[in-house]
């Protein structure tokens, strides 16, 4: 496979490799431009801070609060009074039982530990992406190799027969199937040029900006079974690591204690409060003293000082403490069975990936063995046709089993990594080390 491509009529990849890069780079662009990435990003900062959210209705709280007002007082138009006041209060609280405000914190303790287990998932989730991606890209150049080949073989094979016809060694017929054989391999290359556009633009579009050329995989790629090497031991690991398992688990925690938060709101709830306020009050009398016509100011200064504990209790709220209460429980109902569900599915994920894995070690065995007997009977096949044994449309189809055995193969390969990936991812088990040894196997 070449690193970079040039079809005839669309210009893929620049040839330079200088300008090659690799499986990493394009990871660590995605950690900084992926879209998906980010806002899963942003949403984890967001559900953090619900746990300061709600360990806040638990500690005390001070308000501060002033204001300074001027008022005139008239009597047929005539002012008789007049005088400009301040004030100034501070309200501490401090809840004492409340148990509905607990319930809540440590429901917002579990939102926001399920927000980094999806984020954490996210992170993981884009190695698969990423990767997915960038082999595509690779798949389809591979292919689009194989039909340029192709359609480059059986158009020499088409002039041959032509030559052969116009000489008089062959029928019209062999240059009717060698036209035929052409006209579908062009259409195959023109196919192939269009997926080729469709893979590239996808990795485009993960970091923002135009890739020009990709590394190409090796010839060093390990073909091996999973490890562990039991399908049992593979769904032991999800369950113990996969994070979107523990982000539904914690969100069924979260259900939970809201459901024993509306049940709480039954009980009593207590708070001490205290206030502090002082006024100042200036007032000008101008029926009584004044000097020059003017009032005398007559200042007023009061305070109060107050602290209470608080008692409430709800007896009755026509039903709706109750109602809530059942709310909240079938909504804690809901997310258990959502959280089965997610068990259930992450158990087949990893027993189907386990399976898909095994099967495409037997795959690349099978599609290796298959280019060696293409190249063969290739090979016997041009023997036979340049002696008269064997006609064109063998040659022909002879040509065509080579280059889809070898596609075949190099599909084959890339599915085989992209499984090992998704088992992994499955497993909760995937770690950006899994990226870079792939990326060894790049040249």
């Amino acid at each position: 496979m070449k690193k970079i491509l040039k079809s005839s009529l669309i210009l893929f990849f620049i040839v330079s490799d200088l300008n090659a890069e690799n499986l990493l780079d394009i990871y660590n662009e995605a950690l900084k431009n992926d879209p998906t990435y980010k806002a899963a990003e942003y949403s984890y900062l967001s559900d953090k801070e619900l746990v300061v959210q709600g360990r806040a209705a638990l500690l005390p709280s001070l308000t501060l609060s002033g204001s300074t007002n001027w008022n005139e007082y008239y009597q047929d138009k005539q002012l008789q009074q007049e005088y400009n006041s301040f004030s100034s209060s501070a309200r501490f609280s401090q809840p004492l039982f409340r148990l509905d405000s607990w319930f809540q914190y440590k429901q917002s303790k579990s939102l926001s530990s399920a927000a980094e287990a999806d984020f954490a998932y996210e992170q993981q989730n884009l190695i698969v992406r990423t990767s997915e991606l960038y082999f595509g890209v690779l798949r389809e150049i591979d292919n689009l190799n194989a039909a340029l080949s192709e359609e480059k073989a059986i158009k020499k094979q088409l002039d041959q027969a032509q030559q052969r016809y116009e000489v008089g060694l062959s029928a019209i017929t062999g240059v009717q199937e060698a036209q035929l054989s052409f006209d579908i391999s062009k259409a195959a290359r023109i196919n192939a040029e269009g997926r080729l556009f469709a893979a590239r633009e996808a990795l485009n579009a993960l970091i923002g900006r135009e890739i020009f050329s990709l590394n190409e995989l090796g010839d060093s790629l390990l073909i091996e079974e999973p490890n562990p090497s039991s399908k049992e031991q593979w769904v032991d690991l999800a369950l113990k690591n996969n994070y979107q398992l523990k982000a539904a688990i914690l969100r069924k925690n979260a259900a939970k204690n809201s459901a024993r938060s509306a049940a709480s709101n039954h009980l009593p709830k207590i708070d001490i409060v205290g206030t502090q306020s002082e006024s100042e009050t200036n007032q000008f009398n101008y029926e009584g003293i004044n000097v020059n016509g003017q009032g005398i100011p007559v200042p007023e200064i009061t305070g109060r000082k107050n602290y209470v504990i608080q008692f409430s209790m709800p007896i009755f709220q026509s039903g709706a403490v109750t109602s809530k209460r059942k709310q909240a429980y079938a909504q804690y109902e809901k997310t258990n069975e959502n959280t089965l569900f997610a068990q259930r599915k992450i158990i087949q994920e990893v027993r189907s990936g386990y399976s898909n894995v095994v099967t495409l070690v037997a795959n690349v065995t099978a599609q290796k063995q298959a280019v060696i007997s293409a190249t063969s009977a290739l090979e016997a096949t041009q023997v036979g046709y340049k002696v008269g044994t064997r006609n064109i449309v063998d040659l022909l189809q002879a040509e065509k089993n080579l280059y889809s055995a070898e596609k075949n193969l190099a599909n084959a390969k890339y599915d085989y990594i992209i499984a090992k990936l998704k088992l992994s991812l499955a497993a909760g088990t995937i770690t950006p080390g899994d990226l870079v040894n792939i990326n060894s196997l790049l040249e």
